[in-house]
């Protein structure tokens, strides 16, 4: 016969079936308890015990749990590693279901679906980034794509056909997408984000726009903006899974803003990765154009950093005022210093509304809403009437907050608790009722101590105590040395006995039961008044959510345009000059990463030229020189600064005019993929198609060694062709790192095409990199050489030289056949080691060997020395 499970089993089963696809955190008591198969996930995951309770059909159930206390932490490790978590809490307080019977099971719900998109906590996020929850949708040719970071209530959307969706992706990094579109697995498993597969009625886009009304509490959405149905659809999927994920209790999102096409420029995944822009090869942020150029000092101003850097902007007129602002600063030293002291004291608004919209917030939200408009207005305070545009208006939103910064100011204590279920976070004098019950609540310890006083007197007990604990409340303890005359007349009259334990006996009285009800509704009502306080001041502050938020916003830009100032001024950076033209041209430009990372170690970066300017027609330049010169280096600088002048920051160069850039693409680095079954060449050809498929003319091209992963002359025939549709098909700037030395010969029949190379120099065999792109060609790779102070043994060295000389000894004299000549050469037979040189005697050596130190007294072995210096200046070659 099977095994009725228990009525609290049996609700467990019913949650949880009602919550397919996530881990049940069962709340019992201070724990979250998990069963069965949950169970023996989460105990894997997070590495605690697993236990049993029971047995449903038979089997015992497996079981496991964390304390409520510290669940944050363990809901961030199930999160990471790609587990979804329903939150079950108790509904009722539990003597409510004893009411109902003795075998009654406390009232439980799910309150929240916990999800990679979905979190809010600021132990669950990082602060310096934004979590976004993405929808994609497609009505018939239609694609559109929204996001969401519910963290700050950012909502937008744009336009986005299928082929676009993996750079944007890129771009955004969001860590969950939504849709309904089948076969987008592997795309959004690049993008590093978790997929769920929702149902096509959530992506309906009469459905979706219907939400959004009921979201905004308009009728029509005209004030937003004009939306395509799939971009409807998208954004009521976001809308209609937070409705289910927070169980009702929706976000504080700002309203949609649509993002139009063309207004940033275009960057694909490959790229971004390439270039290490947010993330370093490695995986980490360490490494990363970001890390070396963030100089933020707000949590909203790195997120608004990060954002400019994924997606630099194309908006000319905004990117001058942009550098308006950051050139202002520059000039201004002292008001940059003051500004950025200010800012540090700045907290995250735009999380703690989120927080308080949710429900989730506390007193300490509050004050950093209050604290970060209080920084506001003396920032406002502090800027010149005659500030750059961009500075002016940010000025503009940090003001008008007066009366909520008067309300919280006088509410709120200076340094409250983190919950507010703990109290007191209120101000004395804000309530009058709250100060009365705290007068009582607070002065019933002093009557309390007054009176045991007075006990210990009249039972003649000097170590006589009033305690409490949670269990008896207030009571009266002695040693059991004074039990019989405590429990004997007349002292039994008034103290009443209540417990014994082995060292102690307890007692209360009438009148110390009297006072423990006026103080224990004391505190109880103390803390319902601040409950109530704290309702109000968030109800206050969610009135004023917008203007609040753009506060927040306005503050971000500040600390934005001060970072790039300060990152100018220390760096010295120069601002760049923009414009409409095809112009790349950079003086002394360098590598910000690379020359941070060389300033570490008290070495200098060698600064480069870069003219990519030729009018109407192509400009590319055929790069030539050894590996280790640095020609990948000079590539992608070159393709930074284009990222950070059109970001709004200066530039690491002495002097910088850029046209404006549509697209950066680059192919750099060699990298295989083995999931897909591709091998290095594949992944290199499958990204030079796409460049040579998508660039336009005002893009900006890097290409490093195509063709090298594959036999000599197909290498070269497809570098040959490529550099050719680039000139003639693409026109678009570019700039071709090459071993292929033949190519130099284009720059002649290819208008546009000019010869760089690195520079390098022999001595006594060896190579020494100089870092100098100069005009010209090299006629010769130096790979020999380069290999050797990779540090492969010497007879491997030895041999290659053997070899290279052979071929190109074979090559010069006109060989029929390059087979012939291999056959030539003993590659499969044992090579002799080469010989080591012959000692050279020296008359320094010789010297050496004839001094005895024991036998030298101190004046010999000065004049020693001397002679040994003179020995081995005539010995130095």
């Amino acid at each position: 016969m099977t095994d009725q499970p228990t009525p609290m089993m049996a609700q467990y089963l019913a949650i949880r079936e009602a919550n397919p696809g996530a881990l049940l955190f069962y709340r019992m008591g201070d724990f979250y308890e998990m069963f069965f198969d949950d169970a023996v996930a989460a105990a894997a995951a997070l590495d605690i015990a697993l236990t049993k309770r029971g047995t449903h059909e038979g089997q015992p159930i497996p079981m496991c749990g964390v304390p409520v206390h510290a669940a944050e932490a363990y809901l961030l490790t199930l999160i990471r590693k790609g587990f979804r978590v329903a939150i079950a809490e108790q509904m009722e307080d539990p003597a409510e279901a004893r009411k109902r019977g003795s075998k009654s099971v406390v009232a439980r719900d799910v309150v929240r679906l916990v999800t990679p998109g979905t979190l809010t906590e600021e132990s669950l996020l990082e602060a310096r980034r934004h979590n976004y929850l993405a929808a994609y949708a497609q009505v018939r040719d239609e694609g559109a794509l929204a996001w969401v970071d519910i963290s700050t209530g950012a909502f937008q959307v744009m336009d986005c056909p299928l082929p676009r969706l993996a750079p944007e992706l890129a771009r955004l990094a969001p860590r969950e997408v939504l849709t309904c579109v089948t076969g987008l697995e592997e795309l959004v498993a690049d993008a590093g984000a978790a997929l769920t597969d929702l149902h096509a009625g959530a992506f309906d886009s009469g459905a979706g726009a219907r939400r959004l009304f009921g979201l905004y509490g308009v009728e029509t959405l005209d004030g937003f903006g004009s939306f395509s149905r799939a971009e409807l659809g998208a954004m009521g999927a976001i809308v209609d899974y937070l409705d289910m994920t927070q169980k009702g209790k929706l976000p504080l999102l700002r309203p949609p803003l649509r993002e139009r096409a063309g207004g940033a420029m275009q960057i694909d995944a490959a790229t971004r990765r390439n270039l290490e822009l947010t993330q370093a090869l490695s995986g980490g942020r360490e490494g990363s154009l970001l890390a070396a150029i963030d100089r933020t000092v707000t949590a909203p101003g790195a997120r608004l950093l990060e954002r400019r850097i994924s997606a630099p902007s194309r908006d000319l007129p905004l990117i001058q005022a942009r550098h308006d602002a950051v050139a202002a600063l520059v000039d201004d030293p002292r008001l940059l210093a003051d500004l950025r002291a200010a800012l540090a004291r700045v907290p995250d608004m735009d999380r703690a509304l989120s927080r308080l919209a949710l429900e989730r917030g506390g007193p300490r939200d509050l004050t950093a809403i209050r604290a970060g408009l209080t920084q506001g207005a003396a920032i406002a305070a502090r800027l010149p009437g005659d500030a750059p545009q961009v500075l002016r208006e940010a000025a503009g939103d940090l003001v008008g907050h007066e009366a909520l910064i008067d309300l919280l100011d006088d509410a709120l204590v200076a340094e409250p608790p983190l919950l507010a279920r703990d109290g007191g976070f209120v101000a004395e004098g804000h309530d009058a009722d709250l100060d009365q019950t705290r007068r009582l609540r607070d002065e019933g310890r002093g009557v309390i101590a007054g009176m045991q006083a007075d006990y210990a007197a009249l039972a003649g007990v000097g170590s006589l105590k009033i305690k409490h604990n949670n269990v008896l409340g207030y009571f009266i303890e002695t040693t059991t040395t004074h039990a019989e005359r405590m429990m004997a007349a007349p002292l039994n009259q008034t103290f009443i006995h209540r417990q014994t334990t082995a060292n102690q006996i307890r007692f209360t009285t009438v009148e110390l039961s009297e006072l423990e009800t006026r103080i224990l509704n004391a505190r109880d009502r103390a803390l319902e008044i601040e409950r109530g306080i704290f309702d109000r001041l968030r109800a206050a502050v969610l009135e004023a959510a917008a203007p609040v938020g753009q506060a927040a916003r306005a503050l971000a830009e500040i600390d934005l345009a001060c970072a790039f100032a300060d990152l100018a001024s220390g760096e010295g950076w120069v601002r760049p000059r923009l414009d409409d033209s095809r112009a790349f041209v950079i003086t002394g430009g360098r590598h910000p990463v690379v020359e941070r990372a060389l300033k570490r170690k008290a070495e200098s970066f060698v600064a480069n030229d870069c003219d990519l300017t030729t009018g109407g027609t192509p400009a590319i330049w055929l790069l030539t020189g050894p590996n280790m010169a640095g020609k990948s280096t000079f590539l992608r600088q070159n393709a930074l600064i284009a990222v950070l002048a059109q970001a709004g920051a200066f530039v690491p160069a002495r002097a910088a005019h850029v046209g404006l850039v549509s697209q950066l693409f680059s192919r750099v680095g060699a990298a295989d993929d083995l999931a897909r079954g591709r091998s290095t060449f594949m992944v290199e050809m499958v990204e030079t198609a796409a460049i040579l498929n998508q660039a336009d003319d005002r893009a900006l091209v890097i290409l490093d060694e195509i063709g090298r992963g594959t036999a000599t002359w197909d290498g070269l025939s497809i570098a040959w062709a490529v550099m050719e549709h680039l000139q003639a098909a693409n026109r678009c700037r570019a700039l071709f790192a090459t071993h292929y030395h033949e190519m130099t010969a284009l720059s002649a029949k290819l208008e546009g095409v000019e010869n760089a190379t690195v520079a390098v120099r022999e001595w006594e065999g060896d190579v020494i990199f100089l870092h100098e792109v100069t005009k010209g060609a090299a006629d010769r790779s130096y790979g020999v050489q380069v290999a050797r102070l990779a540090g492969l043994p010497p007879s491997v060295v030895d041999r290659a030289r053997a070899v290279l000389d052979a071929l190109e000894s074979g090559e010069r004299d006109g060989a029929a056949r390059p087979a012939a000549l291999i056959d030539d050469l003993p590659l499969f037979r044992a090579v002799p080691p080469a010989p080591a040189p012959a000692p050279r005697a020296s008359a320094l050596d010789a010297r050496l060997k004839a001094v005895h130190p024991d036998a030298l007294s101190p004046r010999e072995a000065l004049d020693l020395i001397y002679e040994l210096k003179a020995l081995t200046q005539e010995t130095a070659p």
